[in-house]
């Protein structure tokens, strides 16, 4: 049990240990990923019964990833139409602070994602955050003028900031572990399918200028299947647990897994809630002894990342192809987010796959203390350095 306290004690335990994980810990919940815990699940118990009934609720989670993604991407093929609409054609400063506006909100919606889930709990954070995405996307594809295209950006960037850090969080939350490692893996995909659909939505551009609002308009529509999706999601039986609302934890765990599920779980959150010392995480962990190689990692991919050039592509390859003479420059760009979608496919399978076997005949299965898929907790937030 030291195991499972001492990772419990910095990552879940406190509502500030549990705001850190969730906001900036990629390379943290990758050691949690790779070191895992000691619960033990009687193995392929109700599998398919559990597999079936989690998946719409992790589909409507999903959503906000593919809003992350379409809000990065859909800034791609507009940026010349809306520049020239809003009268700013040849000023490259405002349009840099047209994408970059998006960037900042994100920044503070990710800082604040965590501490929101906690106070609120993830399905009331999940309808919070469709606000800003709702809202956001109804003014950029209103705008009349450049001040409401960036506070529509802002907007639409804290939405995708909270996204970013509750999405993976709930999802790795309410998996069950037989196929928790796919699910786990499947908000990086969605954000990848978020982006190729908004390079795939520009490509009316070329014949209708104004097509920009429809483009920024269309994600008004799964901000509100958001919303409406988690108003019938269960919430996390781990957070109702944690809030000392057991009963209807209890509830949670049986719309989640079945009724068969719910004394183990109940058991396996009692289990591990006994007799664990809850030290505070704080942002100098990541420097300790214990962290710093896999912090190093991390820094490493990320850093890596950046010097190939992924942002530039994500917001401004339409520009790009354009100047290098290419005429279907939308449909170039198009491409290039198909093949982000199928590199993302590829990589995830095969960090899964490793892991696997890695972690083969060890006793790590757990149900209750889930480690997010390490493929997704390392690679969310690359998109907003």
């Amino acid at each position: 049990m030291e195991t499972r306290g001492s990772i419990e004690g910095v990552f879940l335990s406190s509502s500030k240990a549990r705001s850190f994980r969730a906001q900036s810990s990629s390379a943290l919940v990758f050691l949690c990923a790779a070191e895992g815990d000691v619960e033990d699940v009687e193995p392929g118990k109700i599998q398919v019964k559990s597999s079936e009934s989690v998946l719409p609720y992790v589909g409507a989670a999903c959503l906000g990833a593919v809003l992350f993604g379409y809000h990065l991407g859909v800034i791609n093929g507009a940026l010349e139409y809306l520049a020239k609409d809003l009268g700013f054609p040849e000023n490259t400063v405002l349009q840099g602070w047209v994408v970059s506006a998006l960037l900042a909100g994100a920044t503070v919606g990710s800082f604040t994602g965590g501490s929101l889930a906690d106070k609120f709990g993830r399905t009331k954070t999940f309808m919070l955050d469709a606000i800003p995405l709702t809202v956001g996307a109804f003014l950029c594809a209103t705008a009349q003028s450049i001040e409401t295209m960036i506070i529509g950006r802002l907007l639409s960037g804290i939405g995708i900031g909270i996204s970013s850090a509750i999405v993976p969080l709930y999802i790795s939350e309410i998996s069950p572990t037989e196929i928790r490692g796919t699910l786990g893996s499947a908000n990086q995909l969605f954000i990848c399918i978020g982006i190729l659909a908004a390079l795939v939505a520009g490509l009316p551009l070329a014949d209708n200028p104004l097509w920009w609002r429809t483009m920024f308009a269309v994600a008004v529509i799964p901000s509100v299947l958001l919303a409406l999706g988690m108003a019938f999601s269960p919430e996390s039986p781990r957070w109702l647990y944690q809030q000392g609302k057991i009963s209807e934890a209890e509830f949670s765990v049986k719309r989640l897994y079945g009724k068969e599920r719910v004394a183990e779980f109940m058991s396996d959150l009692d289990t591990a809630g006994q007799g664990s010392y809850e030290p505070e995480a704080g942002w100098f962990d990541l420097f300790s002894s214990r962290y710093r190689k896999v912090v190093s990692v991390g820094a490493a991919l990320f850093l890596f990342q950046q010097f190939a050039g992924i942002n530039a592509v994500v917001y401004y390859s339409t520009s790009v192809f354009r100047s290098a003479g290419v005429t279907s420059d939308v449909a170039a760009s198009a491409l290039v987010g198909a093949a982000n979608v199928f590199g993302t496919t590829i990589a995830s399978s095969l960090i899964y796959t490793i892991y696997k076997r890695r972690n083969k005949g060890s006793s790590n299965n757990h149900l209750c203390n889930p480690p997010p898929h390490p493929a997704a907790a390392m690679s969310r937030d690359s998109y907003l350095m």
